[in-house]
């Protein structure tokens, strides 16, 4: 028997994959009435996912959804590319790092064969792999769980291990930035590890391309005046540039 929260990511794949749902057949398909499914879709509406319209609902574009890491590497590349090169170029010598697990942050693992005596802690096994035959780097893994398709590690287990540590720099990516809301992402266990990563950070730095402004997910990592430093390129809204800005944030713009 499918439970409701069963049918309603059924209903949100749905609606990914086809843009739009209506209620008359995912009644039928789930054999519920139609009162049911309306108020999956208010549901679902509430969390910023669906746009409700007549007789159904379509995907709200504005929304941060999870993607494949494979996926996310095909995005914008080389923005993310320029952005990582930057990033790298604020490394010195001696820093004890965190790199999240984004698609952006690896790109600055391709840019650090000239570093020396780096410590660098990281949730992505995926980065962790890049950095482990560097002989100038040690490389810290977080442990937990890993996530299907991501390569990123989550967990209590990482979350107590960053907790006893201060690093000078996090460099933070991005799956959603809206000037209100702040830095989303669509996973809470990815969330929580990454809040723990602003914590243990004297430095906070994201690292995104401009398709992730105005956009929004479930889970919040932190809000836009935690962050110190942000690389972004220059498809920034102005508005967001005005803002960010006036709340102290240090914005480069890369081309």
């Amino acid at each position: 028997m499918t439970t409701t929260a069963q049918r309603r990511e059924a209903i949100l794949l749905h609606i990914q994959t086809h843009q739009k749902g209506d209620v008359n057949s995912f009644a039928k398909q789930y054999s519920v009435s139609e009162v049911t499914i309306r108020n999956d879709l208010n549901y679902l509406e509430k969390q910023g996912c669906v746009t409700r319209c007549y007789g159904g609902a379509l995907i709200n574009r504005q929304f941060a959804f999870d993607k494949p890491l494979k996926d996310k590497k095909q995005i914008n590349s080389h923005v993310k590319s320029a952005i990582a090169t930057y990033a790298a170029s604020l490394i010195d010598d001696g820093d004890k790092l965190i790199l999240d697990s984004g698609s952006t942050t690896e790109q600055i693992t391709h840019h650090l064969q000239d570093k020396k005596h780096l410590t660098v802690m990281t949730n992505g096994i995926h980065i962790a792999y890049q950095l482990a035959n560097h002989p100038d780097i040690e490389v810290m893994v977080s442990g937990g769980t890993m996530r299907e398709g991501s390569y990123s590690l989550h967990g209590s287990t990482g979350e107590e291990l960053l907790a006893g540590f201060r690093f000078d720099k996090l460099f933070l990516g991005v799956d959603g930035f809206d000037i209100d809301s702040g830095i989303t992402t669509p996973h809470q266990g990815e969330a929580d590890i990454n809040r723990k990563m602003v914590e243990a950070a004297q430095m906070v730095i994201a690292v995104t391309d401009s398709s992730k402004f105005n956009r929004q997910s479930f889970c919040l990592i932190t809000r836009p005046e935690q962050i110190d430093v942000l690389i972004t390129d220059r498809g920034i809204p102005q508005s967001y540039l005005t803002a960010l800005t006036e709340l102290g944030v240090d914005v480069r713009i890369v081309d």
